[in-house]
């Protein structure tokens, strides 16, 4: 079987995962319709939305709710760096392409963005996806300021317009919290995770200060798929690796990757969380992941048998020992009940979906 090889030429077992399937009707790659509500002259504000879920969230209410009105804000990519070498911004116009709706340029820390948001729209749902999301950055000052500070103030927003509030918390959250991870029991190892529960802990507020409000948190997993290629070196593996494997190279992998295991969620499953969020239960902060860890080492395999190719591997030495998760699950038991959430994509549906447009950008982005 070539490509599910492990260190050492052994055949490396798979995990699979049971993620729940709508019906025998449901196809790979299918689009679906998460709320029956159409949206009509709903106006829908996007922070982030040049970038991997924001744009994607974009594309989605574009082709599913076209009576709504979609804005979309975004800092867009320039040429500032954090002092880790990666870029401060990753929004990409290219990852807009097609989109029909309003775009914004703005930085959601100045206060005449906030101002004009404010005053010149009537929201119905913000979708906050904006943030420093880069978990090794050192930046604690910047890191606070855009992913928390600037939150509260959106929060203002969404409570004076009377809008729901879905934004995007992390997984980072737990750090090596014991697995599966449940709301609740965090211990964030750097600024990012701690930055995410800081805007956790400020949305319990607004919950209970505001009865009436719509808030929800969704603390993503380790999401991958299309529209993520332009974040660069924080871009999933699944897309590295493929475009490692696809320069015909052996896929690079730290070392023990086939113990270090993630909850990989493919990013139609992640647009699924969102909107179904519309419409919750209730209030609160949840899980979003498919409640299944998988390998690093799984991916790699996975990329070779889709790709038709046996590299084996090559194996470094892991740098990031001590500000690193080793092993994520997300328990989404509750994400299940209060948001009718169900992962459509296993790792390896998730994978076999996103291996077009892997090979697309490996030839518009990568090759040329």
């Amino acid at each position: 079987m070539p490509g599910i090889f492990a260190k050492g030429g052994r055949l490396a077992p798979i995990n699979r995962c049971t993620c729940q399937r709508f019906s025998d009707n449901w196809h790979l790659g299918d689009k679906m319709q998460y709320t029956d509500d159409k949206l009509v002259n709903k106006v829908i504000l996007i922070t982030g939305g040049a970038g991997f879920i924001g744009s994607s969230l974009a594309f989605y209410f574009q082709e599913n709710h076209p009576a709504a009105k979609v804005v979309v804000v975004d800092i867009f990519r320039g040429v500032k760096t954090l002092s880790n070498g990666n870029l401060k911004s990753f929004g990409h116009y290219k990852n807009l392409v097609g989109f029909k709706g309003e775009v914004l340029y703005g930085d959601i820390n100045e206060a005449a963005l906030m101002e004009q948001l404010f005053k010149n729209y009537r929201f119905d749902y913000i979708f906050h996806q904006a943030a420093i999301s880069d978990t090794t950055a050192l930046e604690q000052d910047l890191m606070i300021q855009t992913n928390v500070n600037a939150f509260k103030r959106l929060l203002d927003i969404a409570v004076s317009h009377k809008a729901g509030m879905i934004y995007a918390s992390s997984g980072a959250v737990y750090g090596n919290a014991p697995s599966p991870q449940k709301v609740g029991n965090e211990l964030p190892q750097n600024v990012y995770g701690f930055s995410k529960l800081m805007m956790d802990n400020i949305a319990k507020e607004y919950i209970e200060k505001n009865k009436e409000m719509h808030l929800v948190g969704l603390r993503y997993f380790n999401v991958y798929g299309s529209r993520e290629f332009f974040k660069n070196k924080t871009a999933s593996m699944v897309v590295q690796l493929g475009h490692q494997i696809l320069s015909g190279k052996a896929p690079r992998l730290f070392e023990g990757s086939d113990k270090i295991l993630r909850d990989f969620i493919y990013i139609e499953d992640v647009i699924q969380a969102n909107i179904r969020a519309m419409h919750p239960a209730k209030n609160g902060i949840f899980n979003v992941g498919t409640g299944k860890a998988r390998s690093f080492q799984d991916i790699a395999n996975i990329l070779q048998k889709e790709l038709h190719t046996n590299y084996g591997n090559e194996f470094i030495k892991n740098p990031f020992i001590g500000q690193y998760q080793f092993f994520t699950q997300a328990d989404i038991s509750p994400t299940v009940k209060a948001l009718d959430y169900h992962p459509r994509f296993e790792l390896e549906d998730g994978i076999e979906a996103y291996i077009p447009e892997i090979k697309r950008l490996f030839q518009d982005e990568v090759a040329r």
